[in-house]
């Protein structure tokens, strides 16, 4: 049951933010890599583009990654679990995958194992990898988690946001709009997670930034297994008017405004309805 959106503000005003920077956020097997910091303040950032940002996100380069070979096939794969093209539950057998991308099934295994250190695959001894499917029960668990925590955080971003910030969120919603439009939807379902998480950094709560990050980890695998509308990725205006409450301080709108927007984001799940059928593989991924 989602709570009412609290009273989180400040009356004192808004206060100074720590220039602390963050640990940056390293995702192994991505197409991206996340640093979380403000390393503008500690004078630390090298280029006039990375300034006064809570959020840089930078291509990782193949040497980067000593398992670049499984590379295009982690991609592959997870490009069709979020569209949809491989369904919940779909097995994932080694040796035809293998015979699919041409390749060993040590590479195979590995982007398996990188996809199953996102959620996006289960794996089970003896038994192989699947499509990850979380239940509908832990979904709503995870939905009910959000709702909980993300409105006192968007509150407290909102008491003490930095024009600075404000220009990063807006800049990081432009990213968002340009991989929806584009039917990019791992990129945008990603992005809309980030900038979740991002909302948190604003707010200095290293403990909730952390329930916010491991919860839009999990609902990001929820939102590509069992999206019905493409929007549901997150609507651009729920992000819009979530900045302009945190841009003019308003805690209360912020916070109210976060609840709805997590309400609707569950709303466009369809969790009851998972579609079983025998996946040509083959036929998915070439």
């Amino acid at each position: 049951m989602f709570p009412p959106a609290s009273n989180a503000g400040s009356s004192d005003g808004r206060s100074p933010r720590s220039t602390r920077a963050a640990e940056p956020i390293d995702r192994r097997a991505g197409s991206v890599r996340i640093h979380w910091a403000n390393e503008a303040a500690a004078g630390t950032v090298s280029s006039p583009e990375a300034m006064n940002m809570l959020t840089t996100l930078r291509p990782e380069n193949d040497h980067e990654k000593p398992g670049a070979r499984w590379s295009p096939i982690y991609h592959g794969l997870r490009d069709a679990i979020v569209s949809h093209r491989l369904a919940p539950g779909t097995k994932l057998p080694e040796d035809e995958l293998a015979s699919i991308y041409s390749v060993s099934r040590t590479v195979i295994r590995a982007a398996l194992q990188a996809l199953s250190h996102d959620g996006l695959v289960r794996l089970e001894p003896n038994r192989g990898a699947f499509v990850a499917q979380p239940s509908p029960k832990e979904a709503r668990e995870v939905f009910d988690a959000r709702a909980l925590i993300e409105p006192k955080v968007a509150a407290l971003a909102a008491g003490i946001a930095k024009p600075d910030d404000v220009r990063l969120l807006r800049s990081h919603l432009e990213k968002e709009h340009d991989a929806l439009h584009a039917g990019r939807d791992s990129d945008a379902i990603m992005l809309s997670a980030m900038f979740h998480v991002g909302i948190a950094e604003i707010a200095d709560q290293a403990i909730l930034t952390g329930f916010v990050r491991d919860l839009v980890s999990h609902s990001s695998l929820i939102i590509a297994l069992y999206w019905r509308r493409r929007e549901t990725t997150c609507e651009s205006h729920a992000h819009h008017a979530l900045v302009d409450a945190i841009e003019a301080g308003d805690a209360d709108k912020a916070a109210h405004l976060m609840t709805e927007h997590l309400l609707d984001l569950l709303s466009g799940l369809d969790l009851d309805h998972v579609e079983r059928k025998r996946e040509n593989l083959a036929e998915i991924l070439r």
